[in-house]
Formats: C-alpha cells, sequence, structure tokens
C-alpha cells in the first residue's frame, strides 16, 4: 500500500484522467455517421460497417497491448504509462481532426488503439492506494466519473458536431494535452518500488493473459461472465449512433442527447448507488440485480419504434452498470496486491477481445436488418443480442457468486 500522500494527491487526478479520457472518446460518437456518409458511405447501414471496422481495429490493437503496459506498469510504475499513452491519446485526435478519407481514420483508430491502456491504468491506480474495504466504492467512483465524461463528451460533441463534422476531433484533441499536462504537475507514482515486480514477456502476452485467466479456477467463471457482459454491452457503443440515426432520424444533436443520458445515468448508479447497493445486497447480489437490468433493457431496445420511448428506457439500461464495479471489486479482493496491474490488464483484454468481436456482430446484424433489399426491417436486432448474452451471465456466474461471498 502506497503513502497517503501519494493517495490523497493521486486519487482526485487520476479520476479526472479517466473523466477527460471518457469525455474524448465519447466526444466523437455522435458524429461518426455523418462523418463516415461525407467519407463516401452510400447508406447508414454501409457506414455502420464501415464504423464496426473502425471498432474493431481499435480493439485489436488495444488487446494487443494492453496485457503489455498493464506489465510495465506493474515493473516501472503507473505514472510514466499513463503520461504517454495520455500523449499519444492528443496526437491521435490531431489525426483524426485531419482525416481526408477511411484509410487516416484506420491510422488514426490504430494509434487509440495502441495507447487505450489509461482506463485500465488508472484503476490499478485506484486500487494501489485503495484497502479491501474502500475498493468497490473507489471502482465505482471511478465508473461515476466516467460516466460524468461521457455525459460531457457526447453532449460537446452534439453541439460542436451541429457546426463542423470534424469540430469534436479537434476538441478531444485539446482535451487529451490537457490531461496530459494536469498528469505531469499533479499525479504522483501509486506503486512504489518495494512491490514492483520484474518484467516478464510471458505476462505481457495477450494470448498468455487469456490462458492465465481461465487457469485460476476461483476467477474463470467471473471472467467468463465479465466478457458476456462486455460483449453485450459493446453493442451500444458500435451500433447506437447509427441505429438512432435510422430508426428515428435523430440528429447529431440528438444523437449527443441521448448518450449524455445514458452517462448521467451511469454517472448516478456508480457513483451514488453502488455503495448502498453493496452494503444492503452484498457483492453478489449486486451482480445479478444489474444483469436483470441489462436484459432487460436489451428487450426494451430490440423492439422500440418511438424514440421518446427509447430515451425513457436509457435509465432501465444505466440500471445495468451496478454489476461492473461490484465484480471488478470481488476480483480484485482476490488477488495479491502486486498483481493489481496484471488483473487490470487481463480484464481490459478481456474487453478488448469483446471490443473485436462484437462491432462486425452487431453492424452485420443493423445492415441485414435495415439496408434497402432487407425482407425484415427490424434496426433493434443487435439489442436482442444483448438481452441474450447478459442473461446468460446469470446461470454461468451463479455458483462462482455465491460461494465466494462469504455472506451468502
Amino acid at each position: 500500500m502506497t503513502s497517503p500522500r501519494a493517495s490523497s494527491a493521486g486519487v482526485p487526478v487520476a479520476l479526472l484522467t479517466v473523466a477527460i479520457d471518457a469525455m474524448g472518446i465519447g466526444i466523437v460518437f455522435p458524429v461518426m455517421p455523418d462523418l463516415l456518409l461525407s467519407l463516401g458511405s452510400e447508406t447508414v447501414a454501409n457506414a455502420a460497417l464501415w464504423g464496426g471496422v473502425l471498432s474493431t481495429l481499435y480493439a485489436a490493437m488495444q488487446f494487443l497491448f494492453s496485457p503489455l503496459l498493464g506489465a510495465l506498469s506493474d515493473r516501472f510504475g503507473r505514472r510514466p504509462i499513463m503520461l504517454t499513452s495520455l500523449l499519444a491519446m492528443a496526437i491521435d485526435y490531431v489525426i483524426l481532426s485531419f482525416a481526408g478519407g477511411l484509410v487516416i481514420l484506420l491510422v488514426g483508430r490504430a494509434v487509440a488503439g495502441v495507447a487505450g491502456a489509461t482506463y485500465a491504468t488508472a484503476t490499478a491506480y485506484i486500487a494501489d492506494v485503495s484497502d479491501t474495504t474502500e475498493r468497490a466504492r473507489r471502482f465505482g467512483l471511478v465508473g461515476a466519473v466516467f460516466g460524468l465524461g461521457f455525459v460531457l463528451g457526447p453532449a460537446l460533441g452534439g453541439l460542436v458536431g451541429e457546426w463542423h463534422v470534424r469540430a469534436p476531433f479537434m476538441l478531444a484533441a485539446a482535451l487529451a494535452a490537457l490531461n496530459w499536462l494536469l498528469a505531469i504537475w499533479f499525479l504522483p507514482e501509486s506503486l512504489p518500488r518495494e512491490l514492483r515486480r520484474p518484467f516478464e514477456w510471458h505476462r505481457a502476452n495477450p494470448i498468455g493473459a487469456l490462458v492465465r485467466a481461465l487457469a485460476l479456477t476461483r476467477l474463470r467463471w467471473l471472467f467468463t461472465g465479465f466478457l458476456l457482459f462486455t460483449l453485450g454491452n459493446h453493442v451500444y457503443v458500435t451500433i447506437w449512433s447509427f441505429w438512432g440515426k435510422a430508426t428515428f432520424g435523430w440528429s447529431v444533436g440528438t444523437i449527443g442527447i441521448s448518450l449524455a443520458m445514458y452517462g448521467l445515468g451511469m454517472a448516478i448508479v456508480q457513483g451514488a448507488m453502488v455503495r448502498p447497493v453493496v452494503a444492503r445486497l452484498g457483492e453478489a447480489r449486486t451482480i445479478v440485480v444489474g444483469l436483470v437490468f441489462g436484459a432487460a433493457a436489451g428487450f426494451g431496445f430490440g423492439f422500440v419504434t418511438v424514440g421518446w420511448i427509447a430515451l425513457a428506457l436509457i435509465p432501465l439500461a444505466a440500471l445495468s452498470e451496478l454489476a461492473v464495479p461490484a465484480l471488478t471489486s470481488m476480483m480484485s479482493n482476490r488477488v495479491g496486491d502486486d498483481e493489481q496491474g496484471e488483473l487490470q490488464g487481463v480484464l481490459a483484454s478481456l474487453t478488448a477481445v469483446a471490443a473485436v468481436l462484437m462491432p462486425p456482430v452487431a453492424t452485420g446484424l443493423f445492415y441485414a436488418f435495415t439496408h434497402p433489399a432487407s425482407s425484415i426491417s427490424l434496426p433493434g436486432a443487435p439489442f436482442l443480442l444483448v438481452l441474450l448474452l447478459v442473461g446468460l451471465c446469470i446461470p454461468v456466474m451463479w455458483r462462482s457468486l455465491f460461494e465466494a461471498d462469504p455472506d451468502e
């Protein structure tokens, strides 16, 4: 455990890093359909397919590099990894703001994927400075500030995107650069030298990280459930903007507002509800409750045809976020203090696997049910996949959840 000085000085900056990172990510979502249409896509369905390719490329690079950066942070500390990632993200958004074709977009997303360890490293930073009784609450705060960033990001993206389709990328570059400067001045190291461990290539191998994850008997089914849940969540990230434009004719501004609504709901759930719900129900039951809400939201979005009803379903989807910090805390409490970076690297790898696999599946389903020659029109088909995946988490994790919870 680090010193009180490191904890008090570093946690707010780490949380701010998560928030600004979320703003940088969410700020570009509202303009993606219009940007891809301006670069040659003929229909929203075709634009969605290219959006899936961009998402998959980003995730593939993150999958390859997240374990490496997690292992490096266990060896050299969190600060240098976070600083390097933040600077790379600032450069990436500058590249994207000037992209004149799909090739530049692809290069830019690859750079973003390599630098995409900011969230995982910041989470490991939080774990470094938190004892086992604080981790669920602080992981909830991580989710809350991510949600707050996601409120501001899409809202700003929708606002400036109405002015110019490239403006959100320029603003994201400025935010990332500001984040880097703040981290230079106000982010002390959280991992003391005595808790660092030698760098080993087998720990940095993304396939090896997954093999080790499945080899941990007590965590195996929790990792599996985490992967299924993350697969379901990536449907939203991949398809929301295209679905809103195709189904309801939403403008850039309306898409930004809808995404901001979800971010606000996520911030409220993870910032204000996780601690009292976990205290009352325990981690295991909190996870189950979140999964039930997630499955119900997938069913609702799958069939909704009226815009205001879709907006009314957003709080239901946000309640599924109860599961994330409780599950992360449960797994974090089962590994040693010198393994937190590796754990977060494994979770980041699982998230990246989901993000690699889901975009082509979700956009393929969307295309199949929305292109002009389709015999059945069902734009919400990808959300029915959310219902299946999130619902499957409950039986998959059930035994492991309640065997692991001494209060059950």
